[in-house]
């Protein structure tokens, strides 16, 4: 198998991908799909080309005709990993001084509907608008109804992503300890997540002590402790493209008898949750099994965020798992489980797990324990 074709998945998959969207597409009355690079050109022709300047863009036509790729000729390079080649789809490559958004006008009827990927930047959006007289709407509402739901291909890539990041979090003893600052340990977890078969670390978080306790710090100079309680978030894509994200919370020593207590409600919170998970519930539902229990504690507004979002070729993408969100879960839907706690200026603690839903509950990607892990 070439490099090239690693780097995706089968020609057939994105056939029936492409088919699918012309099927989503006329249901929702619109006639063409426009796409430039991003998550949702990976998802349909598994191009992972790059946004520039001069315009690249998948168009599909709901009417029959075969989508095809606008694309500079400088950048036809950038098609030779993708399925294009093996679905026969017709190139038209345009060199400085074309219009390319006429190019995309010309491959379609006059007034078509036209909706564009939601990654497609102001620079190509607004040309397009004027050469259709018209502001395109957004593509999301037939694009997430194709990549919320995962393949058997996608699944077994987020199994491979989850594994890897495993491997990574069974290590940590290697990095995590005294002495050391946050930075240092990052640097050393960015490495592990390459050399255990990711294809880059897409975020490493080391929240040390009071830094634990928020959710989104990255890292900083500070020196760890003994007794700190440390939440170390983790991931990075796999080829071809899916994420993994995987958080466990440490402790230097021996946590104290509160510390120890106040973790097990989170663990037996989010133990619950990915409990709930099977189809025909809703999205909400699974935010109220983790934050009910922890309500019910006494640590509800130490929850901050909400339980998990959806993963794939983005971190973060639908669905998500949320309060209000009534979406009901069907099966290859994935998705993070994370429940947090956390005391400002004291210390914070997380549980993350990928999941995804199966016929009569959900698999994990991530297996390693779930408890507060001593060092």
């Amino acid at each position: 198998m070439s490099s090239h074709t690693e780097s995706r998945f089968a020609a057939d998959v994105y056939g029936n991908r492409l088919e699918r969207a012309v099927e989503l597409m006329r249901a929702a009355h619109l006639d063409a799909l426009l796409i430039t690079p991003g998550p949702d050109l990976r998802y349909l022709i598994g191009s992972a080309a790059e946004s520039f300047e001069r315009l690249t863009c998948l168009v599909i036509p709901a009417d029959g005709a075969a989508p095809s790729v606008v694309i500079p000729k400088l950048e036809l390079a950038s098609l030779e990993g993708s399925a294009a080649g093996d679905l026969g789809l017709p190139v038209f490559d345009w060199v400085d001084g074309t219009d390319p958004y006429q190019l995309v006008k010309s491959a379609l009827h006059v007034g078509s509907r036209v909706a564009v990927t939601d990654a497609m930047p102001a620079l190509h959006l607004l040309p397009l608008a004027e050469s259709f007289s018209g502001l395109p709407v957004s593509a999301t509402p037939v694009l997430r109804e194709l990549r919320m739901v995962k393949d058997a291909a996608e699944i077994d890539a987020l199994r491979r992503a989850g594994a890897a990041i495993d491997r990574v979090h069974a290590r940590m003893g290697e990095w995590l300890r005294a002495g050391r600052t946050e930075a240092e340990v990052r640097a050393d977890i960015a490495a592990a997540i390459v050399e255990e078969g990711h294809t880059a670390a897409a975020f490493v978080i080391v929240g040390s002590g009071p830094h634990g306790a928020d959710p989104h710090h990255e890292v900083s100079q500070r020196v760890i402790e003994q007794g700190d309680v440390v939440v170390i978030d983790i991931g990075g894509p796999v080829e071809p493209g899916y994420y993994s994200d995987s958080t466990r919370t440490y402790v230097l020593g021996e946590p104290s008898s509160e510390v120890a207590a106040q973790f097990a409600e989170l663990e037996q919170a989010q133990a619950l949750a990915v409990a709930a998970v099977r189809p025909g519930v809703t999205a909400e539902s699974i935010d109220a099994a983790a934050r009910n229990p922890l309500t019910a504690a006494g640590f509800g507004s130490a929850f901050l965020h909400r339980t998990g979002h959806g993963i794939g070729l983005s971190v973060h993408e639908e669905p998500y798992i949320v309060a209000g969100n009534d979406l009901i879960l069907q099966p290859g839907m994935a998705f993070s489980i994370e429940p947090g706690i956390y005391f400002r200026d004291e210390w914070g603690a997380r549980i993350e797990d990928i999941v995804v839903v199966t016929q009569d509950g959900c698999e994990s990607m991530n297996n390693r324990p779930h408890g507060l892990t001593v060092l």
